[in-house]
């Protein structure tokens, strides 16, 4: 399958998906920071190119509901945000699954057809991540972890931080793989 991972510099889903046989090839306006297949620049220059499937992670700065105090100040912002996650929804691509935590994106485009945790998928953590599908079945959990944490949450500040808080959980990567990269 041809692969397209959206918005990811961390090559994480791109990894998981060539690790299978997949032509998983990432596209971020951030370099790679791991080698691989990936496009440095404006994913929405890329859409047209017969990707079979579509993972994204449209950044979200000014989605997620855990900066609602500064909305009222990022109106225009939230707006081309919002703009971007329908150019992304939208795209003419049979398979596609948009990532973000829980965001504006449930009330202003649509409700998500999943919400699920990194616990599910081998990891002790919480951290709630909305995913909205087109064509595909929604994950199943691979592997039920307790003693759960808030890791992202407890990062402290750091210029970086976003870097860290926006990496996906490799057993969700591998569950992608795994489950949507069937041929």
């Amino acid at each position: 399958m041809k692969v397209l991972i959206a918005c990811e510099f961390s090559g994480i889903v791109r990894d998981a998906f060539t690790i299978r046989g997949h032509d998983a090839v990432s596209c971020d306006l951030l370099p790679t920071e791991k080698i691989g297949k990936h496009i440095q620049g404006d994913v929405l220059d890329h859409l047209a190119e017969n990707w079979d499937i579509m993972i994204a992670h449209p950044p979200c700065t000014h989605l997620a509901v855990s900066g609602a105090r500064w909305f009222k100040d990022k109106q225009k912002e939230q707006k081309e945000a919002l703009g971007f996650v329908r150019k992304l929804l939208n795209a003419q691509i049979k398979k596609i699954c948009l990532e973000n935590p829980i965001s504006v994106i449930s009330t202003r485009i649509r409700k998500p057809d999943q919400i699920i945790q990194p616990w599910q998928f081998g990891h002790p953590e919480t951290k709630a991540t909305c995913l909205w599908l087109k064509n595909l079945p929604k994950l199943i959990p691979t592997e039920i972890v307790s003693g759960r944490y808030q890791r992202v949450w407890l990062c402290p500040p750091s210029k970086d931080r976003w870097k860290f808080r926006s990496l996906t959980y490799v057993g969700i990567a591998e569950a992608m793989a795994e489950q949507w990269g069937k041929k």
